[in-house]
């Protein structure tokens, strides 16, 4: 008897940090109805990209109306049975900036909480070894970003919800409440921030899907 093939599943998920004045950076946490923290995820839906499933997903379990991508992070991948189902689940996971707003969990999606850390508080928080890697590659994004001035400057979003799309010049996409991803340049989101895939994970997404996620050399 030959062995059954895993089936294939595709997700996206958003890390969020903030920064004030005078402190370091701090990062979303949420808490599932397991007691589980991690990070907002979810499947894709339609013809989303994992951009856009990614920036949906946060703005829902979050309540966080005001994200801006700051670029793609990395797809991790793993392997685990549900009804007897044999699953492969590629997650896409993008950083964003929040630059004001209290988070809300959303609690009919089983979320119970939310919570604000900094990086080493939310590195030993974390209840997956996986999502750890996904943070630390995270956090050295957003040191490059405080490095280099890029990123949020004196709250670049612009704050609207209306869902209608902000024409930018700096390569940003805005996120807004309707959890719509938008940008100047859907094909070519810049080459600032490079993400840093999995050596194993192939994700099974089309070739055009924003922001391309290219593997280390």
């Amino acid at each position: 008897m030959s062995k059954r093939r895993a089936e294939l599943e595709v997700s996206a998920g958003g890390i969020v940090f903030r920064r004030g004045p005078g402190e370091g950076a701090k990062y979303l946490l949420i808490r599932d109805s397991y007691s589980n923290w991690g990070f907002p995820k979810g499947h894709l839906e339609g013809n989303e990209s994992p951009a856009e499933a990614a920036l949906r997903e946060t703005v829902e379990e979050t309540g966080l109306g005001r994200l801006i991508l700051q670029g793609p992070i990395r797809v991790i991948d793993w392997h685990f049975r549900f009804r007897g189902r044999h699953i492969h689940k590629y997650c896409h996971f993008f950083l964003f900036e929040s630059p004001e707003g209290e988070p809300c969990p959303q609690v009919d999606e089983g979320i119970t909480a939310c919570q604000w850390r900094p990086l080493g508080e939310a590195l030993e928080i974390l209840s997956y070894d996986n999502a750890r890697g996904v943070l630390k590659r995270a956090g050295e994004m957003v040191r490059t970003l405080v490095a280099v001035g890029a990123g949020r400057a004196g709250g670049r979003a612009d704050g609207r919800t209306d869902g209608r799309a902000d024409s930018r010049t700096d390569g940003q996409m805005v996120g807004r409440t309707d959890g719509r991803a938008v940008g100047p340049d859907e094909s070519a989101p810049g080459d600032r921030l490079e993400a840093a895939a999995e050596p194993s994970a192939r994700p099974p997404v089309r070739p055009s899907d924003f922001p391309p996620v290219r593997p280390s050399a």
